[in-house]
């Protein structure tokens, strides 16, 4: 006794107007998924862009099982032509997910197996779904577990039996093996029928290949997790990197001073200024300190690249820095010696540097760079770069040579000392914007009560809006006297 929803059965269609217009949105829809997953994330890699294709590929095969659904319904299944009507829906197809004649609708089929007379009903698509030639016959519902997995059959067996013995309906989903050797994933609902004594006289269901969808599903979950784990490790390595940055370059305000008795001390502030994404942790670094024979040392510098490794090798370099300048390396030679330790480093990377040593009694600074922007020395309101002494980046190549200035100083005189990122928002390395925005913070600089206010200045002019790189600047303050 065939049930009224056997899915070959005709049905009477709802009103073909309200089919259509659904069928086009449908269709119109998804065309743009397909656009999106096309134009948007082919052709990118990383975890981010895999997840973005698996959700437009689940989300294609979505709605290409509505627009099936939405074309069985509005052509009525006729018996033994339900295939022929795919026609009612054709989703343009996307050139990288060729999809074959009828590939829609052979996903659905339908099954009634007659508990009375042991006659079994399977519809086309059913015996397409099997992989089952048709003239072999349908499987009654014990030969049905011989196709499934060992490990899913329980579950086929319990969902038959409680639709048998106790009435419940058929919701569950089982994995077939075919007679080609293809594995499929089959979701089964149905219900049973009853007799007019109320007991079951045959049992109906319909069975849908889900194996498409599954997968896709399957590659977002994957996808989604291997973002997720990406995640983590982007979120603990830039910890990682902020906590080592942070140990190396505490915030820095203070006043170098020298020996007892000795000329004033220099007013020193600096900061770190952040890139606007805040995965952007690099190799900046600033550093003031009193060395041994009295000189003060002053310096700032980048290396390239960002997270650990560059924070690593910051360190690693600032620490070599501290020591040869300790030592009494003067810094031209001491530029020559980062250099050749830059190029035989395990993690090989360019960096620009500019090291001063600031003699307080002659009140000179001799200063070398590593193609890097020179330093701004502001006097009597007004400001102007100093002129550069020979020196490439470090780490471009061996033996290179760095030459040696020396300028003097007066009581009063500022000095701004800073990374290329602080003054340049995007644009080439020669462009001199940057430079002159700092230099016409002449007159508030010299209206400045001490270094600090000196930083706040120049952060409040480069500091509001999105910078593409990290960046340092340090304000050094000539104390007075004669």
């Amino acid at each position: 006794m065939p049930s009224p929803l056997f899915a070959d059965r005709s049905a009477q269609p709802p009103e073909p107007g309200a089919v259509d217009a659904l069928i086009t949105r449908t269709r119109r829809l998804r065309g743009d998924v397909d656009a999106v997953r096309r134009d948007a994330v082919v052709g990118e890699d990383g975890p981010h862009h895999r997840w973005q294709r698996a959700l437009c590929d689940l989300a294609v095969h979505q709605l290409d099982d509505l627009g099936a659904h939405l074309g069985q319904l509005k052509a009525g299944l006729p018996d033994e032509r339900a295939v022929d009507s795919s026609a009612a829906y054709a989703p343009p197809p996307g050139p990288d997910a060729p999809r074959s004649p009828g590939s829609l609708l052979s996903r659905v089929g339908s099954a009634e197996w007659d508990l009375l007379t042991d006659e079994v009903h399977w519809s086309e698509e059913l015996f397409r779904i099997f992989g089952r030639p048709r003239q072999t016959g349908p499987l009654s519902l014990d030969e049905l577990p011989s196709l499934v997995f060992a490990e899913d059959q329980p579950l086929l067996q319990a969902m038959v039996t409680e639709c048998l013995i106790d009435g419940k309906p058929i919701d569950g989903e089982f994995r077939i093996v075919r007679s080609d050797g293809r594995v499929r994933t089959v979701h089964m609902t149905g219900e049973p029928v009853l007799d007019d004594t109320g007991g079951t006289a045959s049992m109906w269901a319909v069975l849908r290949d889900v194996s498409e969808l599954r997968r896709s599903e399957r590659a977002v979950r994957e996808s989604r997790d291997s973002l997720h784990q990406h995640q983590r490790i982007a979120h603990a390595e830039r910890r990682a990197a902020v906590e080592l940055q942070e140990a190396v370059l505490p915030p820095w305000r203070g006043s170098l001073r020298f020996a007892h008795e000795g000329p004033a001390p220099l007013d020193v502030a600096a900061l770190y200024l952040p890139a606007a994404s805040t995965g952007l942790i690099g190799g900046d670094w600033y550093d003031a300190l009193t060395l041994p024979d009295g000189d003060a040392l002053l310096t700032v510098g980048d290396l390239t690249g960002h997270g650990v490794a560059a924070t690593s090798s910051m360190a690693m370099l600032l620490g070599a820095l501290r020591g040869m300048a300790v030592a009494g390396i003067r810094p031209g030679a001491l530029m020559g010696h980062l250099n050749q330790l830059l190029e035989t480093a395990a993690q090989p990377a360019l960096g620009s540097a500019l090291c001063c040593r600031y003699d307080p009694t002659a009140r000179t600074l001799s200063w070398a760079q590593a193609g890097h922007p020179a330093p701004l020395l502001f006097r009597a309101g007004e400001g102007r770069a100093l002129s550069r002494p020979d020196g490439m980046l470090l780490g471009a190549t061996g033996g290179a040579v760095y030459e040696e200035a020396e300028t003097p100083l007066l009581p009063g005189d500022l000095l701004l000392l800073h990374t290329d990122g602080l003054a340049r928002s995007g644009g080439t390395p020669d462009d001199t914007t940057g430079r002159d925005r700092l230099l016409a913070l002449a007159p508030r600089l010299a209206t400045a009560r001490d270094a600090q206010e000196c930083v706040r200045a120049v952060v409040a002019e480069f500091g509001d809006g999105p910078r593409a790189d990290d960046a340092c600047v340090m304000a050094v303050r000539v104390g007075g006297g004669s």
